[in-house]
């Protein structure tokens, strides 16, 4: 336990046509710092989370933070990129400056403005968090790589329709009372389990209920060592932290198995001295429906291949014996690409605090977040406790 989260501050998600990268970043660091009680001149260090591919003509954004503060002039500041895991590389990075004691108090920050382009270019710039030299000419972009992921695991575990439809509803049904959540609606399981004009297929046995939607978005997280946490309004501690990367070609791995995946979770829950049925709630990576499900056996939560018996069960829903995405995840929230991160860790950090509102979890003591860039190719678990 080395360092802490300290303020926050999060942006709704969707479409927003009256902001820049630029206003987004300037919004979530002035929130934020003023959330914590931390003054710009105190900050040690930014680090700031952008995957961009090609979604801004400004693509050297680290310094646009100092835009917020004359006083942020001349502090370090790197940007990070590690696709769809870009803001939790960016908190992680913040993380080992306060470890390595480089720094006391570090600003991590994500932002994407994705629905300024056009939806054709939308595709392409996800499709380059792939293997382009096997996997560019799949149809659909990412949606057609995880729509081949739902259909292999469909032929070997069956059909899991039915379950696909019930994690998209109840992450709809959570999203309703989050107020930064890009889609607040009910759309319930009969709408997401059937094909229609409004729901039509997408990429193999993939809807568009199975997809997370394209946003533009900020959060940032100011973290501190623990003493200077523990002299703050609030401290919300990284039992652990940590970062497994696999090979990016998907023809090098057993794609069903998620195995950076677990590995994440097997390393964060040991060196916290925990297992999975001690967290009270999990934010994880749904940037598909499929994706979800095959977390849930990742983690630890069901053997290979009975993912579905989690939700089907009632596990995973709010008031289950593990909360998944109480939030809504990215399939209601929205999945603004280098925001996402830092929105799960500032979401989590509220559910800590016993000021996440509607989307409280009851009793929260005990948070994990896991953050997936690329097809389980980043993957980043985070264990977070409150201590003040």
């Amino acid at each position: 336990m080395s360092a802490c989260i300290v303020g926050w501050a999060h942006t709704p998600f969707g479409r927003l046509n009256d902001e820049t990268v630029e206003s987004l970043i300037v919004r979530v660091t002035v929130e934020a710092l003023a959330d914590a009680g931390i003054a710009a001149r105190d900050v040690d260090e930014i680090v700031l989370g952008h995957f961009n591919a090609g979604f801004s003509a400004q693509d050297f954004t680290a310094s646009l933070v100092l835009q917020a503060s004359p006083d942020l002039r001349f502090k370090r500041a790197t940007r990070v990129e590690n696709a769809c895991a870009t803001g939790s590389a960016a908190v992680h990075q913040g993380l080992k400056a306060i470890e390595a004691k480089s720094a006391r108090i570090v600003l991590a920050i994500g932002v994407e403005q994705m629905t300024t382009t056009p939806a054709p270019e939308i595709g392409r710039n996800l499709l380059k968090a792939s293997y382009m030299r096997e996997e560019a000419d799949i149809d659909g972009g990412f949606a057609g790589i995880f729509g081949k992921i739902a259909g292999l695991y469909f032929q070997k575990w069956g059909d899991q329709s039915d379950a696909l439809a019930m994690i998209a509803a109840k992450n709809h049904k959570n999203g309703v009372g989050n107020p930064y959540a890009q889609m607040r609606k009910d759309i319930g399981y009969e709408f997401c389990r059937a094909e229609s004009e409004k729901n039509p297929f997408v990429a193999g046995p993939l809807k568009r209920t199975d997809c997370s939607l394209v946003s533009d978005g900020a959060a940032a997280v100011v973290l501190a060592d623990v003493d200077t946490a523990l002299k703050l309004g609030k401290a919300v501690a990284f039992r652990a932290a940590e970062h497994v990367q696999d090979f990016l070609p998907m023809s090098k791995r057993d794609i069903l198995k998620f195995e950076g995946c677990a590995h994440a979770w097997q390393r964060a829950l040991a060196n916290a001295g925990l297992t999975l049925g001690d967290l009270s709630f999990v934010e994880t990576h749904d940037c598909f429906t499929v994706a979800e499900l095959i977390e849930y056996e990742a983690m630890g939560l069901t053997p290979e291949g009975q993912g579905a018996r989690a939700i089907k069960e009632g596990w995973t829903q709010k008031d289950g014996k593990l909360p998944i995405n109480p939030s809504g995840g990215l399939k209601a929230k929205g999945h603004p690409i280098g925001a996402t991160g830092v929105s799960m860790h500032a979401l989590a950090a509220m559910q800590l605090t016993d000021s996440a509102g509607e989307i409280q979890v009851k009793n929260a003591r005990l948070g994990g977040l896991f953050n997936m860039g690329g097809t389980s190719v980043a993957n980043y678990v985070s264990i977070l406790e409150r201590i003040k």
